[in-house]
């Protein structure tokens, strides 16, 4: 699947109907944290408009958003300004994550992961492993197609086959990824009722750079 292009996600981060922005950080993440996953120099790829990100700066680790999409920064910006969090927020290419020569200790991937497909993720793993200092964690939270949801959904394989050569799969369960509906067919698929928040099934990952 080719990416959707930048003026999508910028039109949907314009007229907030982004199903994953959640006005709070995901609680697999706030998990991760609590439980001593997350260390050192952190990356949140595809960060969006900063909730996960911003709650790991709160929390005194040094982290650094990225997306693609200028609207996502913007937002995330200035939602760390308001919240008083010194996390970074730039524009980047999640392709292209090592040739800027910063190096990471680990990696909080929250819903980005489950967009891509073939090429495009084998050259997504190839950027987060570039990225990666040696001994790196890379945490993958993807929506799962165990059940029906929104969004696109993938198999426990998926992870398993794009985490070859150059990484340990440390672990990987069942999990939950929170979204809101904003509208009938969303809540609908969901079961609740529109601008409701639901937890979706999903994939949690650990995987080590080797």
């Amino acid at each position: 699947m080719t990416p959707l292009p930048e003026t999508f996600f910028d039109s949907i981060y314009e007229n907030r109907t982004a199903p994953w922005v959640i006005g709070e950080p995901q609680p697999q993440v706030v998990a991760l944290e609590r439980d001593g996953w997350i260390s050192g120099a952190v990356l949140d790829p595809g960060c969006g408009t900063g909730e996960n990100a911003i709650h790991l700066a709160r929390r005194g680790h040094d982290v650094r958003g990225v997306d693609f999409s200028p609207r996502a920064v913007e937002a995330a910006r200035a939602n760390a300004a308001e919240q008083g969090a010194d996390a970074e927020f730039e524009v980047a290419d999640a392709f292209a994550l090592g040739e800027e020569g910063r190096r990471y200790d680990t990696v909080v991937d929250s819903a980005l992961f489950h967009v891509f497909e073939d090429d495009d993720r084998t050259a997504y793993v190839a950027s987060l492993h570039a990225a990666c200092r040696p001994g790196g964690l890379v945490h993958v939270l993807a929506l799962s197609d165990a059940e029906p949801g929104i969004g696109p959904r993938i198999s426990d394989s998926a992870i398993r086959d794009a985490f070859g050569a150059g990484w340990e799969l440390e672990d990987l369960r069942s999990a939950h990824y929170r979204t809101v509906a904003l509208g009938d067919g969303d809540a609908a698929a969901m079961g609740v009722e529109p601008g409701d928040k639901a937890d979706q099934a999903a994939w949690l990952a650990r995987i080590r750079r080797l």
